[in-house]
This record gives C-alpha cells, structure tokens and sequence, in this order.
C-alpha cells in the first residue's frame, strides 16, 4: 500500500469518468452542519502515528468532517488495500483508477498501529478491488486475524466492500474471522442507485448483510445511509424494512455531503428534527442501535455505541 497522501500539499488524483462530469452546485451549510479546523495535540498525535505507519485512513480520503473530533480521541478508520477505487461512485471523494498490488505486510503495520494507539475499538474498512479474484476478502481477514493477535482487547469493526460477483468462500472466511461487527453500507436507496452508486447492486449488497447472519448468527450485522440526495421518507423507511428482514442490528443515517463540484448534488439539507423522528422509527423497527443525525458517519462514535450494547446486555443477562 503507498503512504499516505498528505491532501495539504498534493491533489488527489481523479479518474477522468470524474472530471468529466458537468459541475454541480455547492449549496452553504446550515450551522448544524459547522465544525470546527482539527489541531489539537491529539489529532496531531493521532497524525503522526498513522503516518509513521505508512497508513491510509479514509477519515483523510472521503474528507470526513469528523476528523478533528476523532483523531483528537485517538479514534482512526483504517482504509486498507491502497487509496485507489476501482469505482467512481458519485458520492465519494476517494480516488478512482487502476490500483497497485495488495501489500503482504500492511496486516502486521495496521495491527501495530491498532496496539500503539491503544484502540479500544478499531474500524477498518477500505476500497473497492474488483480486480482481485476474491474482492480482497482474504486481505481483509488477514487484517482482521492480524490485529486479534497484537490487541487482543480491541474489538474489530469492518466496513467492506460488497464483493460484487466475487465467490462466496471468500466472503465466508472473512466472517470466520469473526470481526465483531461486520458492516457494509447500502448507502442509498434503490431508486436512486444507478445515479449515485452505479457500480453496485442493492440487492447484492441486502445478501451480503443477510449471508453473515446465515453463516454466523451470533455476529452482529450493520449498514448505513446517506440522506439529501432526493430519497423520500418512504424510501428510507423501506430501506430500514430491507436491512431489518436481511437480520441488520445497527444502522447509521447521516447527511450527504458533496466533496466537489464533480460529484452527486446535494437535494437539501435535512434538518436534525428529521433525523431525530427516523432515529424513533429505526428503533420502533428494531434495529439494537441507531445513529441518526447530520454529522453520523459510519465510523463516528462506533466504539462509544458499540461499548454501550455491550454494557446493556451484560446489566440485562446479570439482571
């Protein structure tokens, strides 16, 4: 995997399908949706360590607002196997192209890093590599194994790939590596797929939730989606429907925020009353836990929810 690029000083490169599109319009932001510039000596350590480790994360990729708050807490989302997507979704700021050969020792580096930062809870995720036979499945539970043995006391959260046409023992041997949650964005809904993630399959990605219930029910199972693209309220309750069926625990629902003028406009701004009455309904449906908000991220405040199902069901099996 290459070092990470540092955005202060070098462009991302961009896959030509991009700068192809026609600009869009960038639309101000609410105040709900300011946060403020990272620099405090958290986040500068947090920096250092992952740049010591020739590390990707995709807090730095997708240009995630929350980067401050969460290097601040020691809190990184690893990306692994490079930062070069084979898809060019229309939502995501990460870089598009041809990517590298998988690196043999990026396992031992992430795990290292996991243990040096003292991580009580890990997220690693990473890119599409439909160029690999089995989707990079076999990496990933490399990485997964890898970090188990370094910080035994850590609790592994993926958030992958969709392994679109990649061959089921792949994706079974990552879930016999037993992460405790497994995760993979919807994203979207349905109708709205072939315009913002065109080079997936809704229905694909539903099986892939539903196929680690199937194989190990005791796993817990997590998906997400962005809202402001144009969905209406019925959609996303229909979403909630489909991931609940397929056996999801946790959902995240968070604002659309467009990187450039090259990607997907934003339809509106959802106020936070509106993410506060589908947090309600997520948890009428019977999801174990619910981030619904503007800023809600996969990854945000995903070792604090998780660290507090644990808590409950320990004081409910004690009780």
């Amino acid at each position: 995997m290459a070092v990470v690029i540092d955005t202060l000083k070098a462009p991302r490169p961009r896959h030509p399908e991009k700068q192809a599109r026609p600009d869009t319009p960038l639309l101000r932001k609410p105040d709900w949706l300011r946060v403020r510039a990272p620099g405090s000596a958290g986040y500068n350590a947090t920096r250092e360590i992952v740049k010591s480790h020739g590390l990707v994360t995709v807090c730095e990729e997708a240009a995630c607002p929350n980067i401050g708050e969460c290097w601040s807490k020691s809190h990184a989302t690893m990306m692994i196997m490079g930062e070069i997507c084979t898809r060019a979704c229309a939502f995501c700021n990460v870089a598009t192209g041809k990517p590298g050969p998988l690196d043999p020792t990026e396992p031992a580096r992430v795990a290292d890093a996991v243990a040096k930062m003292g991580l009580k809870h890990v997220v690693i995720t990473s890119v599409d590599r439909d160029d690999l036979v089995d989707g990079g499945a076999a990496h990933f539970a490399a990485v997964v194994l890898a970090i188990r043995a370094a910080a035994p006391g850590t609790t592994i959260e993926i958030l992958t790939p969709d392994f679109l046409r990649k061959p089921v023992e792949g994706v079974f041997d990552l879930i016999d590596a037993r992460p405790d949650v497994f995760n993979h964005n919807l994203e979207t809904v349905p109708r709205l797929y072939l315009s913002i993630r065109p080079g997936a399959r809704y229905y694909n990605s539903l099986r892939l939730l539903e196929r680690v219930k199937e194989r190990d029910a005791a796993q817990f199972t997590k998906s997400g989606i962005m809202v402001g693209l144009g969905e209406a309220k019925e959609e996303v309750m229909q979403v909630m429907d489909d991931m609940r069926a397929a056996g999801v625990d946790f959902i995240t629902i968070g604002q659309y925020l467009q990187p450039t003028r090259k990607h997907a406009a934003i339809d509106r701004f959802v106020h936070p009353d509106e993410f506060r009455a589908y947090e309600e309904i997520a948890r009428a449906k019977g999801f174990l836990m619910v981030s619904a908000s503007p800023l809600t991220r996969s990854s945000h405040h995903a070792g604090e929810d998780f660290a507090r199902l644990q808590a409950a069901r320990r004081a409910k099996d004690a009780g």
